[in-house]
């Protein structure tokens, strides 16, 4: 699974990175979180059409910058609550699930990330109790593009026309952990390379044509470092996160 992850790049870069067209202000005025967690407002990658005034789309798909809240919630959902549980979906599951067949269809997005953090049970050898985290990233040090889907929800309760009533929520996508990974945990986020950014946003592209994305990343292209359990409380957040411990601090196996 993905439950924490780190995001600190400039709106800037990644304008340049994912070649957006146009920026949410609130996207803008993120700082960098060293310690992403569910129900945060995160950057994240999409397309979508404009509207009219009578609500048609119109025009091509332009690529946008915004926030969305980690955690989807399904638009036929009574309570926002639920996303909640809906921060990670299953790659396997996605055409099927009704919680996120729409959005897998229509509303597939990227999560921009420079890793992520993964816990690892103590070895029987290990005399320290609880378990390590790492932060896992690519092994080229380039940025992570975590492939999500996102839904824009209506609060049953509220008018339409009231802006805050409507929310958009993300989820990340994940699979079997790559053979780097599996020593740590059994799963990881799907990665998107940037050759494949415009057919995983395209939302005229169909699924059928988008599944062969939905897979581990290959030997030798993710590392994991251990890192200091203060990344177990959220309220911890800073770039000494990320910083990697010495191995005999962390069981001194990895």
């Amino acid at each position: 699974m993905c439950g924490r992850y780190a995001s600190s790049a400039n709106p800037d870069d990644l304008v340049e990175v994912f070649e957006v067209d146009e920026v949410a202000e609130a996207a803008r005025e993120l700082g960098p979180d060293f310690n992403v967690a569910p129900t945060a407002s995160v950057p994240v990658v999409l397309e979508r059409r404009h509207r009219d005034a009578s609500g048609e789309p119109v025009g091509d798909p332009t690529r946008r910058l915004r926030t969305a809240r980690w955690g989807l919630v399904p638009s036929w959902a009574k309570d926002a609550a639920i996303g909640n549980r809906m921060i990670n979906a299953r790659a396997e599951t996605l055409a099927d699930k009704p919680a996120f067949r729409r959005a897998y269809a229509r509303r597939r997005c990227l999560l921009p990330a420079d890793g992520y953090y993964e816990w690892r049970s103590p070895s029987e050898a290990s005399a320290r109790p609880g378990k390590q985290p790492f932060f896992i990233t690519s092994a080229d040090g380039r940025p992570l593009a975590m492939a999500g889907l996102y839904e824009i929800w209506h609060d049953p309760a509220a008018p339409p026309e009231e802006p805050t009533s409507w929310l958009w929520t993300v989820t990340v996508v994940t699979t079997d952990a790559g053979p780097d990974l599996v020593a740590i945990h059994d799963r990881m986020p799907v990665l998107v390379d940037a050759a494949d950014y415009d057919r995983w946003l395209d939302p005229e592209v169909t699924p059928a044509l988008v599944a062969d994305l939905l897979r581990p990343s290959g030997a030798g292209t993710m590392q994991a470092v251990p890192v200091a359990t203060t990344v177990n409380n959220v309220r911890n957040n800073g770039p000494e996160l990320i910083r990697p411990i010495p191995a005999e601090e962390s069981d001194g196996l990895w």
